[in-house]
C-alpha cells in the first residue's frame, strides 16, 4: 500500500503502470552495484578493457577506482569513480536492454543521475559517464559524454551507427558540424558538485534500414533537443554482448541507472525525473 501511494503521488496512475512495464533494469547502488531489478544478468561487471569482456570477472574493480558510497546519492547510495582507468565496468545486454533478437525498429530510453564538476573533476580527453555499445566501436553505441577541449566543457548525447552511415568521410569528429553530427549538444554549464542533474536519453528507430531513427535528450525533466533523420544501422547481431558500460574516463557520482524497452515520451521523462524515491518505486518486487 505505501508502494501504491507513493507512486500515485509521483505520477498520474495510468502513467505509473505504464513505466512500471517499460522498466527492464535497475541499478539503484543503494548498497552493491549489482542490479535491484534486471531482465537479464544483475551483475556487474569489469574488464581489465573494452576487448576483453567475454572474459571480465563479476564485480567492481578495486575501491580507490570505483566505489559504492552509502548515503551519498540521489537516493540512498550512489557510485562514484574516484580515477579514471583503462578497466571497463559494465552489465550485460540483451535482455537488461528489453533484446532478445538483433534490433529492428528498435526503441528504448536510459535514466540517470550524475553529479561532478566536469571542468574541474575530469581528467584530459573525452569522457563518457554511460554507453551502450558493441565489441567494436565502429559497429555502432549510444553515449552520453563531455568533450575534451571546450571550455567550459560541453555534455553531448550521441548516437553513432556503423561508421559508413554517418562519417563516409572519416571526418575529425570536432571539424563537422552540429547537422553532420548525430548528436544532441549541451554547451552551457549544467552540472556542479553540489547537485545532482538528471539526464534522460531516448531512442527510436535504430535498425529500421531508414532514415528515420531519432535520439532526444531530456535534463532535469525538460526536453533539450533532438537528433532525427539518421539511418542508425547498428552491427549488432549479439545482444548478449551488448554493453551497458559506466564511467569512460569519468570521475563523480552516478546514480539510480534506469532502462526502459521504449521510448518515453516528454511527459514520461518528466515523471521519472520528478518520483520522489526514484526508480525504486516502479518495481515492488523484483523479477
Amino acid at each position: 500500500m505505501r508502494f501504491i501511494l507513493l507512486l500515485l503521488s509521483a505520477v498520474p496512475f495510468a502513467s505509473a503502470a505504464d513505466l512500471s512495464g517499460a522498466l527492464v533494469f535497475h541499478a539503484s547502488f543503494d548498497a552493491t552495484a549489482d542490479a535491484e531489478f534486471a531482465r537479464g544478468d544483475r551483475r556487474v561487471f569489469t574488464a581489465e578493457e573494452r576487448g576483453k569482456r567475454d572474459t571480465a570477472a563479476p564485480g567492481l574493480p578495486a575501491p580507490e577506482i570505483v566505489r559504492v558510497v552509502p548515503g551519498a546519492g540521489r537516493f540512498g547510495g550512489a557510485l562514484e569513480f574516484r580515477a579514471a582507468t583503462k578497466q571497463q565496468v559494465f552489465y550485460r545486454g540483451g535482455a537488461n536492454l528489453g533484446l532478445a533478437a538483433a534490433p529492428r525498429g528498435w526503441g528504448g530510453s536510459l535514466a540517470f543521475w550524475l553529479r561532478l564538476d566536469p571542468d574541474r573533476d575530469l581528467a584530459p580527453g573525452y569522457c563518457d559517464p554511460v554507453q551502450l555499445v558493441a565489441p567494436k566501436w565502429a559497429d555502432g553505441a549510444l553515449f552520453v559524454e563531455f568533450t575534451k577541449d571546450h571550455a567550459p566543457r560541453h555534455f553531448r548525447y550521441g548516437i553513432f551507427p556503423v561508421t559508413k552511415f554517418w562519417n563516409p568521410q572519416n571526418k575529425k569528429l570536432e571539424e563537422m558540424t552540429d547537422a553532420e553530427r548525430p548528436m544532441v549538444p549541451v554547451r552551457r554549464p549544467i552540472f556542479s558538485r553540489e547537485r545532482w542533474t538528471h539526464i534522460v536519453i531516448t531512442f527510436a528507430r535504430l535498425n529500421s534500414g531508414e532514415p528515420d531513427g531519432r535520439g532526444t535528450l531530456f535534463v532535469d525533466g525538460e526536453r533539450i533537443g533532438a537528433s532525427e533523420g539518421w539511418n542508425h544501422t547498428l552491427n549488432w547481431p549479439e545482444p548478449g554482448r551488448i554493453a551497458l558500460a559506466l564511467g569512460l574516463n569519468y570521475t563523480g557520482f552516478i546514480d539510480d541507472l534506469a532502462v526502459f524497452d521504449r521510448e518515453l515520451t516528454a511527459a514520461e521523462a518528466r515523471a521519472v525525473f520528478a518520483l520522489p524515491h526514484g526508480i525504486s518505486e516502479l518495481h515492488p518486487r523484483k523479477p
